[in-house]
């Protein structure tokens, strides 16, 4: 039990090594979320999502679970849910594979080449196969609409900025009455 523990740290580890933003659940090594930039010479291209990873205690010999927190449009993934279908994940997972493997092979070959016969999306899966060109506009729509900075920050981050400026209030007044002592 402590293999596949070991492996979790050392698959992670790499992962924190590149230069991916990864933002590690309650520091339990099993879920995570990592920021993921469109392929290059892709309709993708420009667009950022934030990916939601969850690694089965079974890990490395049990694949981990990924999706999309933002929404992307691509047949292979559920617009929904933002579950993925990619065989490589889902059914052809090794031990030989890890997670960096994950964010520079599997998931930009998912993105630059789609199985529209296989969908979670039958309506992009039709529209591809119909209208490439409508069909990459819509992806460019959707990067826009969903895929920026602005559309993957996290909540905590919200709060924090929050409450810092609600103590830079705090601040003005302090200083409005340290004004007028001085007076």
């Amino acid at each position: 039990m402590s293999s596949p523990s070991k492996r979790r740290e050392m698959d992670l580890m790499k992962l924190l090594m590149t230069d991916y933003k990864v933002e590690i659940v309650n520091d339990n090594m099993q879920e995570f979320f990592v920021e993921f930039s469109g392929p290059k010479e892709s309709p993708y291209e420009g667009g950022l999502w934030r990916i939601r990873v969850e690694l089965p205690d079974a890990y490395p010999y049990k694949s981990p679970s990924i999706g999309f927190v933002n929404k992307i449009y691509h047949p292979n993934v559920d617009e929904m849910s933002g579950s993925v279908c990619l065989d490589v994940i889902n059914q052809t997972w090794s031990p030989m594979f890890d997670l960096v493997n994950v964010f520079e092979v599997f998931l930009p070959q998912l993105l630059l080449y789609p199985n529209p016969s296989d969908p979670l999306n039958g309506e992009a899966a039709a529209l591809m196969m119909r209208d490439r060109i409508a069909y990459e506009q819509r992806i460019k729509e959707y990067c826009e609409k969903y895929a920026k900075q602005e559309d993957i920050g996290s909540k905590p981050e919200e709060i924090s900025s929050d409450d810092e400026l609600s103590e830079d209030d705090y601040a003005s007044e302090d200083e409005q009455f340290a004004g007028k002592a001085d007076l």
